[in-house]
């Protein structure tokens, strides 16, 4: 099994690399209260490369009551969406002047292959540039009665917005939150993961010579059981967007509802692909391998449940297999490398337990551990199980890494039956040449987003977000607005004003028309 196509290469270590990184509040790189810091690993080595601060309730309430500060008396907020845009389009401006140095660290840090890290890169600047654009076209709704009244909706930004990233396509990733967070004149903490605390060091100097006020962006590293915690439990930050497991989205869920937190939640998956024979089997093919074994499989849209019907099952595994098998697994800076190391050993041990179980479940058809020349490191090889029951380990439970499981089904109606059996509802991805049946089955599956004859390709306009256990709540174009807005209506009566009237004997007619008028 352990034929997977790899590429030899001597590790890579940046140039410049700092061996400390700081917490950024109030404009300042600041260490954390106590002094505490934790180490940093790089997934190629393992070994510590850098020290991080280790924030904690004291270092949270400092960098909030900065943000706090720039929301209620600095500029950011006031400003007009022009202004804010022109700052927004400068950030994107010099994230895509970096994108090679960027792309360079994001794969050191998080062992993704350079060039799907310089792909992310890229599209962190397309998100700052898209909210740039969106909040100057946006419109608002406006209602009228003619000769009576004027209904219009007054957005306005809500304050302190808690931001909490993933290890997995960090950089990108903040940017998906921070970009829409401060575009709507909100302030902002963000708290990114610890595995990968790199990308996120460098946004303050991005933000500062881009002209983005102080106090606006503040940052603190930090566990989540402390940073992230005391985050969540702040009482001057109403909003948190979180992106991350589902079982930490829980906790975040019963520490935010004392406080009714607004709360954006982007959970786990479970994907399926699901491929009838009247598809395309060789785009099926590529795509759904791509699906899976792109950014080493530590992605929560990863369709890493693939049904396919009966009829072409045996084919499909065939030819699925031999591809995996030809999947290049290498050091993360190898432009060849398709598949790199997985972020970290406890990531690493959490997904090679779980080829073990897969071992038992299914029949093993591709990869299943090491590959060859990769003795040290947190490499695993493209793994493939076929003929795996709906009720395995490896079926119902996301893995987060390069593992698939394939399944066969001989109706459309136990498909469907076979996508929805899980906890998760985030993505889906339909292969078939019936237009009446892709739509009809895409209404039907339980996920927020749905792909039909496509990998996962994303207009920045659309909504994204799950169902079941995977979110709360949508970002994405005029969603993330949303989010970070308050939408208050205003209400003007053009005539005379006319109200009912306590206290003063009225006509019949004159009750029955206060009647009509008057709203609960």
């Amino acid at each position: 099994m352990m034929d997977t196509t790899t590429v030899a290469a001597t590790r890579h270590v940046p140039a410049d690399l700092p061996t400390r990184i700081q917490h950024y509040i109030d404009g300042e790189f600041v260490d954390s209260a106590d002094g505490d810091t934790f180490d940093v690993l790089d997934p190629v080595s393992n070994e510590t490369y850098l020290q991080a601060a280790a924030g904690k309730k004291a270092d949270v309430d400092r960098a909030v009551a900065a943000a706090r500060r720039a929301f209620t008396d600095g500029p950011w907020p006031r400003m007009l969406p022009r202004e804010r845009s022109r700052v927004l389009h400068r950030i994107a401006d010099i994230v895509e002047s970096r994108d090679a140095r960027l792309a360079e660290l994001e794969s050191f840090d998080s062992g993704l292959p350079i060039t799907q890290a310089l792909g992310q890169a890229r599209r962190a600047a397309e998100n700052f540039r898209f909210f740039a654009d969106l909040i100057v076209a946006q419109s608002d709704d406006t209602y009228k009665v003619p000769g009576r009244q004027i209904n219009y909706v007054n957005r306005k930004p809500i304050g302190v917005a808690g931001l909490i990233t993933p290890w997995n396509t960090p950089f990108m990733l903040e940017s998906w939150k921070l970009a829409p967070a401060i575009a709507t004149g909100n302030t902002v903490v963000l708290k990114p993961a610890e595995f990968t605390p790199l990308s996120a060091s460098l946004w303050a100097g991005i933000f500062e010579e881009a002209g983005l006020p102080q106090g606006v962006f503040n940052l603190v590293n930090g566990l989540g059981e402390d940073a992230g915690d005391a985050l969540v439990k702040h009482p001057d930050v109403p909003l948190i967007s979180f992106t991350g497991e589902s079982r930490t989205g829980q906790i975040i869920f019963a520490n935010a509802a004392p406080f009714l937190k607004g709360l954006s939640m982007e959970l786990g998956g479970k994907s399926p692909a699901i491929v009838f024979a009247d598809a395309d089997i060789e785009a099926a093919v590529d795509a759904t391998i791509f699906g899976v074994f792109s950014l080493n499989g530590e992605r929560c849209t990863a369709g890493s449940r693939i049904l396919v019907e009966r009829s072409i099952y045996d084919d499909f595994v065939e030819r699925y297999a031999a591809q995996a098998k030809r999947v290049v697994v290498g050091y993360p800076h190898d432009p060849e490398t398709e598949v790199g190391a997985l972020v970290h050993p406890e990531h690493y041990d959490k997904v090679m337990s779980y080829v073990e179980i897969g071992k038992s479940e299914g029949r093993l058809v591709a990869g299943g551990g090491r590959p060859e020349g990769f003795d040290e490191g947190n490499f695993v090889a493209p793994t493939v199980f076929a003929d795996v029951p709906s009720d395995a380990r490896i079926f119902q439970e996301e893995i987060f890494g390069p593992v698939v499981a394939i399944t066969p089904f001989d109706t459309e109606e136990e498909a469907l039956a076979l996508a929805n059996g899980v906890r998760y509802g985030l993505a889906a991805y339909v292969w078939t040449n019936d237009l009446r049946r892709a739509h009809n089955f895409s209404q039907a599956v339980e996920a927020g987003m749905v792909w039909l004859n496509s990998n996962n390709v994303r207009d920045l306009r659309t909504p994204f977000g799950g169902v079941k256990a995977s979110g709360l709540g949508h970002e994405g174009g005029y969603r993330s607005i949303d989010f970070y807005t308050d939408q208050q209506a205003v209400h003007i009566t053009l005539g005379a004003a006319h109200n009912p009237t306590f206290g003063k004997k009225e006509t019949p007619a004159e009750m029955a028309e206060d009647a009509e008028t008057a709203e609960g």
